[in-house]
Parts: C-alpha cells; structure tokens; sequence
C-alpha cells in the first residue's frame, strides 16, 4: 500500500493510504536514507510502501520502504551540532512566521532558516505577525525588516493572526499545496491557522512572562487537511536552527544577494571575508547588502566562536 505520512511520534507514525484511510505505522527493522543520519529517518509528508500485519487482536501497518524526496527541510542543533532532524518533506512552500517581540526573532534564525530552504529549493514566504500589538516606533523598525527581506527577493506578507489582519492573503497561497508553517515558539503559528481554517482547533498558548519565549504547544510535527483543498504541516516552536551539512564555499551561494555579486569578485572562490577585490565586501561598503545579511553569512562560515571577527570586517 502505499500512503503519506500525516503524523510521526519517534516511533509510531500516522499514515493515510490512497483511498484515505488513516493506519498507525511502524518501520521495519533499522534503516537509513541515502545518507541522512538523522534523529527521524521518517519525516511528515513522506510518501511511504506500507502492508497490514496482524499484531494480536491489533492491525498495525508496516513501512518498508520511503519514495524519494523531492526536497525536506533539515535542522541540527546548535548545541548539539551531530544531531539532525528532519523536520518535514515533500514541501511546496513554507511559511516562516517573525515577530519584533514576545518572542524576538533574530535575523541570524531567518537568515538560517531561509538558507537551508534555499538549498533544497523550498520557496519561503516570511509572514511578520502581530502587527496589531506594535507601536508605530515597533511597526517602523518591522517595516525596515519587510524591505530587507523584500529586495532580496523574498515574498513577506504583514499580518495578524488574531485580528485576521491579511489572513486571507496567506490562505490564497495555500490552495493546492502542501506548506509548512515554522518559527519559533510563541509566534502564532497555531493561532494562524486557527483564523484560516474556521473550526479547526490547533492547541495555543500563552508567551512565558519569564522568558518571553513561547510555550511549545506542538510536540511533534503534524500534517493537515484542509477545507480549501491545502495541506499544511505544523510543527514544533524552533529555538535555535543550524545549517547542516554545507561546505564553506556554497553557504555564500543561498545568499541571493551574494551570489548575484559573486561573479564580480576577483576569485571565483571568494569566501567574501579577507580576500582583496571583493564585491561583497565593497557593496556592504556601499551599504548595498544588509550588515545582518553579511553578519550571518558570517557566523554560518566561520561558526559562533569566531564571531568576534566580524568587527574586524565591519571597519575594512
């Protein structure tokens, strides 16, 4: 049989068949994917080759084998750099939500997460919420960040879930596709698509006073039918997210506006740090690139411990 996995628990899956019934899966034996070592060698969205055994008075479904991928999203921890997950695949977009405050998302989270989709060639809507909580200094300094990431190529859409400010315009996107909805925890994911979907009811909760960061309220990544003929993929609040498995020299390369200059540069293995003639390093001069851009392209080649030589960077 084959199916589509709708909901993975560790070790128990959730997949429905092609004539849309639901079967509690589980894999056959130890197995990986080309490759990958990940925490999940079975992600949500993944098409699978599933059979019914008999397990007692139970019928429990089999997986024995995954369809490749055309694309997943894939994260390690940043303090735990070896781990890997693989968040979901399958993916026609994937909606990443920002907030200014309560939770902060931090450009170098964006600028990850948008590298890592750009590698496996996931488009990637930024949806910057809960404009209806900010000031007009809060709002000014969220439109600088929409510009940014605007003239870069990215499509952004300025929202609130809990008003249903633009909720329409990320529903229309959504007909006939499969998204992922990301970010880190407390920025509304759940309450978003609560206000697309009327009567659907996705588990919220309130920001933690004491670390104004957001109560996980989704405990493992989950995929959805919907009324308008979408699917969407909901997933736990994302703390931190590293790139996994890229070589220094094609970081730069999921960077739009890096790799448009690159041809410019007097190497053509310019990492745009120390070499001379850079034309990253003379358009971030010319504040034509983004000093955020330029400090996570940064962190990501040389790592966090040597983030203290971006002030050096800065000032050449």
């Amino acid at each position: 049989m084959l199916g589509i996995v709708y909901k993975s628990t560790g070790s128990w899956y959730i997949v429905k068949s092609e004539d849309g019934a639901f079967y509690d899966c589980r894999i056959k034996g130890k197995f990986r994917i080309k490759g990958i070592k990940s925490t999940n060698p079975i992600a949500v969205g993944d098409t699978v080759i599933f059979k019914l055994e008999k397990i007692g008075d139970e019928e429990v479904g089999i997986i024995s084998e995954i369809k490749d991928r055309k694309n997943y999203i894939i994260r390690k921890s940043v303090n735990l750099s070896k781990q890997t997950h693989i968040i979901a695949a399958n993916l026609d977009q994937a909606f990443l939500m920002v907030t200014l405050n309560n939770p902060v998302t931090y450009t170098s989270f964006i600028d990850r997460f948008l590298v890592t989709a750009e590698a496996y060639e996931i488009p990637v809507i930024l949806l910057f919420n809960k404009m209806d909580v900010y000031n007009e200094n809060e709002k000014n300094e969220f439109a600088n960040l929409v510009k940014l990431y605007r003239n870069i190529g990215y499509a952004c859409i300025e929202l609130s879930a809990k008003t249903g400010e633009n909720v329409s315009n990320v529903k229309e996107l959504m007909k006939g596709k499969t998204s992922m909805f990301a970010g880190n925890s407390g920025v509304g994911k759940s309450t978003l698509v609560n206000a697309i979907e009327k009567g659907f009811h996705l588990k919220t909760a309130e920001i933690s006073e004491q670390h104004l960061q957001g109560q996980h309220t989704t405990t493992f990544a989950e995929m959805y039918d919907l009324s308008f003929g979408a699917k969407i993929i909901d997933t736990p609040g994302i703390r931190g997210f590293g790139i996994v498995d890229m070589e220094n020299d094609e970081i730069g390369d999921y960077f739009p506006e890096l790799f448009a200059l690159k041809g410019d540069c007097k190497f053509n293995n310019c990492l745009h740090l120390d070499e001379p003639k850079c034309a990253v390093k003379q358009a971030l001069k010319d504040e034509n690139i983004a000093w955020s851009r330029y400090r996570s392209y940064v962190q990501m080649v040389l790592g966090e411990d040597e983030s203290y030589r971006l002030d050096i960077y800065k000032d050449n």
